[in-house]
Formats: structure tokens, C-alpha cells, sequence
């Protein structure tokens, strides 16, 4: 599949057709959004607006969400054929992350061979709420904070069948790092986390955890594996076989 081909799937699997358990899915004339409970982030997924009419679909989805008094994000990419859509979100109040993910893309069929040799790292696999503190404990350590919100979203995940899969790797029976994958409908899996404990670096965990996924991920019969991935996180999945597809840009609304 050439890329152009590629970003057209990717976009009716992750854009159009994307559906989230605990959101929404509304599709209009103008726009694709997920709506989730307060105080959830809705987000636009994609616009079917054209230059001229652009102006005019942002100011009626702002009209639209203002009243919900819950942030929301309109998702913005670089193979989107709108060169002024990111200065019209900006007119109206919107503000772009300062980290914009670069969408990388793994062919299952083009993989690096030792991804799927065996590996020697204990990796668990969690299958219930419970076993969640160990993902909350690595993410406290490696990104400070209280990241209770593992409980609440992976948590309701896990009860949906073939959903999600979450991993942890130990060391010493010790959680030192953490990944897990979706398997929304389509042909993409999707990637997250990859986080490891400062001490336990440069062992091989990620690779590990790469390694165990992407096994899954082919198991299961996806073409592709994709992940969003920052400034930090793009060489290390580069090094791994996976590709740049587009670049995604999360523009929040900060209006009143």
C-alpha cells in the first residue's frame, strides 16, 4: 500500500469510523466529533469543509461545544488539505500543543525478524482492574503525578472483549515498565505508553514490550501497528522499522 493510499485508510479507520466506548460519535455535514460525559475532552476528529467554508464550521462548532463548558480539542494533520486550518483555529480562540505527535506507522509484513523472536524479559499481562496499580505505579515514578485516571479508563477498557491489551515488564518481580495496544475495528492496532523506570533503561524492557505487541498485533491479523509519537518517542520507534505517515497537531479550545 502506497502512502497516499495508507493516510485514506488511516483516516476512515482512525478519523471517520472511530469509535470510543465511553464517547459519542457524531457525524454532520461539516464534521466528525466524539462527545464524552463531563468533564470528558470531546474532540473533531475530521472536517469535511473546504477553505471557503471553514471559517463558518469553526465558529458553529465552537457554538456548538461552548455551552457544554468541557474542554475539547479539534485534531488537526498535515496531510489535511486546508493550509489555513490551523490559523482559523487560532483566530477562534484555539491553542495548539507544543509537542505535535508525528503518526508512525509499522507494516506488519515489513517488520524487523527479531521482533518476533522469543524473548527472555518477564512481561505479565494485566486482565483486571487490580492489576492496574502496577501500570499507576511505574507511570507515578517515570512521570510524577497521581495517574488514578489508569484506573477509570484502562479499567472500563479492559471489560470490553479483545479490546485492549496492557502489559507490564519486571525486573526482579519488580514493575519497571509498562505498554499497552488498542484493537479498534480497522486495519491500524494502536500503541501507547512505552514507559520504563529511569533505573531499569537500557536493558532492553521496550524492546521487549514492542516485541510482545507487535506479536499480538500480527496474531491477530492487523496489516499495521500506529503510534503517535513526540519529539522523543519518534527515533526510537524509527529505529524499530516504523515509518512517519502524517503529523498530528491538537489544538484545544481556550475561549469562555
Amino acid at each position: 500500500m502506497n502512502k497516499n493510499s495508507l493516510l485514506v485508510c488511516y483516516d476512515k479507520d482512525l478519523r471517520l469510523r472511530i469509535m470510543v466506548p465511553e464517547a459519542r460519535r457524531e457525524i454532520t455535514g461539516d464534521v466528525v466529533r466524539l462527545i464524552r460525559k463531563a468533564p470528558g475532552m470531546n474532540v473533531v476528529s475530521f472536517t469535511f469543509a473546504n477553505e471557503r467554508k471553514l471559517h463558518d464550521v469553526i465558529h458553529r462548532e465552537v457554538e456548538y461545544f461552548a455551552p457544554m463548558r468541557q474542554p475539547f480539542m479539534w485534531k488537526a494533520y498535515d496531510h489535511d488539505l486546508l493550509p489555513n486550518l490551523k490559523e482559523e483555529l487560532v483566530s477562534h480562540s484555539f491553542v495548539e500543543d507544543n509537542d505535535p505527535a508525528s503518526v508512525m506507522v509499522l507494516d506488519l509484513n515489513h517488520a524487523p525478524a527479531y521482533l518476533f523472536q522469543s524473548i527472555e524479559t518477564d512481561i505479565r499481562r494485566v486482565t483486571d482492574v487490580d492489576g492496574l496499580k502496577e501500570v499507576v505505579h511505574v507511570l507515578d515514578t517515570v512521570w510524577g503525578g497521581n495517574n488514578t485516571w489508569v484506573y477509570d479508563r484502562l479499567g472500563s477498557h479492559l471489560q470490553i472483549p479483545g479490546y485492549l491489551s496492557v502489559y507490564v515488564a519486571y525486573v526482579e518481580n519488580e514493575p519497571a515498565s509498562i505498554a499497552w495496544t488498542y484493537f479498534p475495528r480497522g486495519h491500524f492496532a494502536t500503541l501507547f505508553a512505552g514507559s520504563t523506570i529511569p533505573e531499569y533503561r537500557q536493558q532492553g524492557l521496550y524492546t521487549s514490550l514492542l516485541a510482545t505487541r507487535i506479536r499480538e498485533i500480527r496474531d491477530r491479523g492487523y496489516p499495521f501497528a500506529v503510534v503517535e509519537a513526540g519529539s522523543m518517542t519518534k527515533p526510537i520507534v524509527a529505529k524499530h522499522g516504523f515509518q512517519h505517515l502524517t503529523t498530528v497537531y491538537d489544538y484545544e479550545w481556550k475561549g469562555n
